[in-house]
């Protein structure tokens, strides 16, 4: 026997059954010996996919300090060390290490959240082994094993056909294909895709018909799945958008801090104070600089949207997608399952007498009418429409079962299509059961892939009827007869044609078409097989039927429209139902283009990087091919997130900058690869995702600029006092004060602030967007300048009344406090005035507003407090002079917010509205 490594390279599809079971020195009727199986599984290994090995609690703790202001922040608590500042070293490391506690105790919740959804079904095999059917768990199989499958079946190895009787498979989780496939053992060209082999059973698909044997050709991370999820494994990452831009703005700073240090020191030298003295002022610089708030306001933001989005029903793996989600620009994603029900749904009947009914309702529920012209029809008072109806039980192998306790919901059991036509049968009032058992079936010709139909022959008291379904133009070959108010009328050519032609009208709506057929007094013949029937059949009429779209997605694809995301589906569909589906939906729009795998293969890779932005479906496409379409978008510098839940999602899922998997229909392989789980299958639920991540970054702009803005204000009124000559107006320990504790009160707080109602009316985030983007420097030229002048002129002016130095300094550093207190309020909204920004929508900022100010009452009024912060006490007249001179920054924001609502405001428009177009011009 070749080994495994051979056995990938064997074109199994493509041999006959003789020469599978020769390679694999297996045997048809004895399968295995128990000693073989042994030897082999030794040899194989257990039929699991290799563990996914995840991250250590200490490997998740480490990652939180990837961060270049991580960086910075251990190198100025380095240097404070150094110049005997312990306190302040300690404080900065405390705070560090708060960080990396929090982003790694929300990235274990959300991985315990994800545990939930995990099956922990053994699935078990039937095999032939030393000539005995044996029933055995999974895992224990191996290449040579000779599989026996049924209806209702996991396939759990990939396994070469050796005989088929009726066998349709489920392949949706492995190609995409929404409709079971017909199996057959006979060989197929070399060339053949993995969606069209026939002949071959996959591991994580299912039986829905039908009943076979097969040999076992591989096992574990030798099967289809087991390659998709090593190339999912292998696939790289990429950085989201926040961490590049989070990496630029460390390297701006650095210089930046850098720059300012030696800018302090040397102003002080040349003004002949000493280097220790000077350096302290200017670790003073670099502590004012740095955003010490910023790393654990960021992990807080990202937090909070975790559990924002996990009551939205969308699971988080990785806190960085919470952000990324909000800057998403293409959603590529599946069809089946996804966008649809997963559910096939009869629409359309066209009876033989040239009418056509319209059926409303979807899924399996048997809830909907019939409608003729508008319409609504009485289907027990309609004969033609009712014999359609009777037939389609009868020529039927699926059973719908009813509620009951157990089960809530009706339960489809068997081939969809076959389903779908239960459900129009109940629609129309007729009981399944009750009419099985009138009219027993007494013989069959099971559906076959060449013939295209099948047949059951029923007995009735006035003798055999045969009930034919199938292709339409196969069955309508047989017929010479159309049932036409109850009698049979001869088919003449011109019928012929125009009842074809509405065959070809409801296929062009991406309907999957049936043609129904009766036979009066003909018995099956299996020899004969359906040339009996030939020129003897009566045609009922024909039935469409499809895989009906999620009624919420057609609303959540508006969304993405007006919120500037583009949908585009990707699927392992067909081409022409995939595209109506996506016109149905709204993703595809006129001049829109769909290709299928086999065009894409011939597309160079920067031919389809030119394509994408024209192409809304793409079809018929294989694992790897997704994961060039999602390199394509990617290189075009577009934020992809991809949605799936089948195996074949997994590579791409990983690739994405946002992978978003089903939590019910998806695979473990696709939800490891995912950053996203959406618990319940919705596509609108990824919408509302989006949404959160929005808001999530919008707050995280917030607090930028609320931090900057200070944190520029420090730099320039202690750069300013020594320029001209005065000592340095707050000392380092105050402003590490202000930066870890006025700060740190209100910026974790400013995180939390709801939607402000707008977020879905904007274009996304440009991923090449700074931190520090052009928004937020208009609005720091008007703070900043405020909030300093503010500062280093009460510093200036106590100074020259000869007030104790002291007690300047103490009151200086109560006016930047409480300059950034009116900031904050400043920062919650672009646009609206603060006065008409309701406070209450936040009541943590209220509590850190509070909280802030009884501690720095504290660090002012406490004598123990006093020596550690070297402040002094002062009077309640100065406490009323400090708070209006600091409202300085807030009248300066206020004025710049009413000249931009008077810019943005259109007729009609009140004054205080918050339109998109208001935030833009912010």
């Amino acid at each position: 026997m070749r080994t495994m490594n051979d056995s990938d390279l064997i074109a199994w599809h493509a041999t006959d059954i003789s020469e599978a079971l020769l390679t694999i020195q297996s045997d048809s009727s004895a399968g295995l010996s128990a000693s073989e199986a042994a030897s082999r599984r030794a040899q194989f290994g257990a039929n699991t996919l290799p563990a996914t090995r995840g991250r250590s609690l200490l490997a998740v703790f480490l990652g939180q300090f990837k961060s270049p202001l991580i960086y910075m922040l251990f190198g100025v608590a380095a240097v404070a060390l150094g110049l005997g500042h312990r306190s302040d070293a300690a404080v900065i490391s405390i705070v560090v290490l708060l960080n990396a506690f929090i982003g790694a105790f929300q990235e274990g919740r959300a991985e315990r959240s994800l545990e939930g959804l995990r099956s922990l079904t053994a699935h078990q095999a039937r095999v032939i082994r030393d000539s005995r059917e044996q029933l055995v768990v999974a895992e224990q199989l191996v290449p040579g094993d000779v599989l026996l499958v049924d209806a209702g079946d996991v396939v759990v190895a990939d396994a070469r056909l050796l005989d088929a009787a009726a066998l349709q498979v489920a392949e949706a989780a492995l190609t995409g294909e929404s409709l079971p496939v017909t199996k057959a053992s006979s060989p197929l060209p070399s060339d053949t895709p993995l969606a069209d082999r026939s002949n071959m059973l996959y591991a994580g698909t299912h039986l829905v018909a039908g009943r076979g044997r097969a040999v076992v050709i591989a096992t574990g991370g030798a099967t289809e799945i087991g390659h998709l999820a090593a190339l999912a494994a292998a696939t790289k990452e990429p950085k989201t958008p926040l961490e590049r831009r989070v990496a630029e703005f460390g390297r701006y700073i650095i210089f930046a801090a850098l720059a300012m240090f030696l800018v302090v020191v040397l102003a002080g030298l040349a003004r002949g104070l000493a280097f220790s003295e000077i350096a302290l002022v200017g670790v003073s610089q670099v502590v004012g600089m740095i955003p010490e708030g910023l790393p654990v306001a960021m992990t807080v933001a990202l937090a909070v949207g975790v559990q924002r989005m996990a009551r939205r029903r969308a699971i988080i793996r990785r806190l960085s997608a919470v952000e990324t989600l909000g800057s998403t620009t293409i959603i590529c994603t599946d069809k089946t399952g996804t966008l649809t029900r997963n559910e096939m749904t009869v629409t359309s009947v066209a009876l033989a007498d040239g009418r056509t009914l319209f059926v409303t309702g979807a899924g399996y529920a048997p809830e909907g009418t019939f409608l003729e012209a508008g319409h609504e029809l009485d289907p027990a008072a309609d004969t033609g429409l009712q014999s359609l109806l009777d037939a389609v039980v009868l020529c039927n192998d699926a059973q719908l079962l009813e509620p009951d306790e157990s089960a809530p919901q009706w339960r489809p059991l068997g081939d969809p299509t076959e389903v779908a036509l239960l459900t129009l049968a109940r629609k129309g009032g007729v009981a399944p059961a009750g009419l099985r058992t009138r009219y027993p079936r007494s013989a069959e010709l099971p559906f076959d892939a060449d013939d295209r139909m099948m047949a059951t022959q029923h007995d009735t008291p006035t003798g055999v009827t045969t009930v034919i379904k199938g292709a339409p133009e196969a069955v309508l070959d047989l017929c010479r007869y159309a049932r036409r108010h109850g009698s049979d009328d001869v088919l003449h050519q011109s019928a012929r044609e125009t009842l074809l032609a509405a065959a070809d009208s409801m296929a062009t709506q991406a309907l999957r078409v049936l043609a129904v057929a009766i036979v009066e007094g003909a018995e099956v013949d299996g020899r004969a097989r359906f040339a009996a029937f030939r020129g003897r059949a009566s045609l009922l009429g024909f039935v469409g039927q499809l895989d009906p779209p999620r009624p919420e997605v057609k609303v959540a694809v508006e969304n993405c429209r007006a919120a500037g995301i583009r949908p585009v589906m990707v699927t392992g569909d067909h081409k022409a139902t995939g595209l109506a589906v996506a016109r149905m939906l709204g993703i595809a729009r006129p001049g829109d283009e769909a290709v299928d795998g086999r065009e894409l293969e011939q597309m160079s890779g920067i031919e389809l990087e030119q394509r994408v932005d024209s192409i809304s479906v793409f079809a018929r496409v294989h694992p790897a091919q997704k994961l060039q379409i999602v390199k394509a978008y990617q290189r075009r510098g577009e934020v992809v997130a991809m949605t799936g839940d089948g195996v074949n999602d997994a590579p791409a899922l990983a690739s994405a900058d946002v992978g978003v998997a089903m939590g019910i229909t998806g695979t473990e392989v696709a939800k490891e690869a995912a950053k996203m789980v959406v618990a319940d299958d919705n596509f609108a639920s990824i919408v509302a995702a989006v949404e959160e991540g929005r808001v999530v970054y919008g707050n995280v702009k917030k607090v930028v600029l609320y931090l900057f803005s200070t944190s520029v204000a420090e730099v320039a009124v202690l750069l300013i006092a020594v320029i001209l000559g005065y000592p340095p107006p707050l000392a380092a320990v105050q402003i590490l004060w202000i930066n870890l504790v006025t700060e740190g009160t209100v910026t974790v707080n400013l995180v939390m602030e709801p939607a402000e109602g707008h977020e879905m009316q904007q274009m996304p985030t440009p991923s090449g967007e700074p931190l520090l983007s052009r928004t937020i420097l208009t609005r720091m030229a008007f703070m900043t300048p405020a909030i300093a002048g503010s500062t280093l002129g009460w510093f200036i002016f106590r100074d020259s009344q000869g007030v104790p130095f002291a007690q300047v300094q103490t009151e200086t550093f109560t006016v930047l406090a409480v300059c950034q207190w009116f900031n904050l309020l400043n920062c919650r909204s672009a646009s609206r005035s603060a006065f008409s920004f309701d406070l209450l929508r936040n009541p943590w900022l209220i509590g850190g507003l509070v909280v802030g100010n009884l501690l720095h009452a504290a660090v002012v009024f406490l004598p123990p407090l006093n020596r550690v912060f070297h402040t002094v006490p002062f009077s309640l007249t100065e406490v009323f002079a400090i708070g209006a001179v600091a409202s300085l920054v807030l009248w300066v924001e206020e004025l710049r917010k009413l000249v931009v609502r008077r810019r943005s405001a259109g007729p009609g428009t009140g004054s205080d509205s918050l339109t998109p177009s208001a935030v833009s011009v912010a």
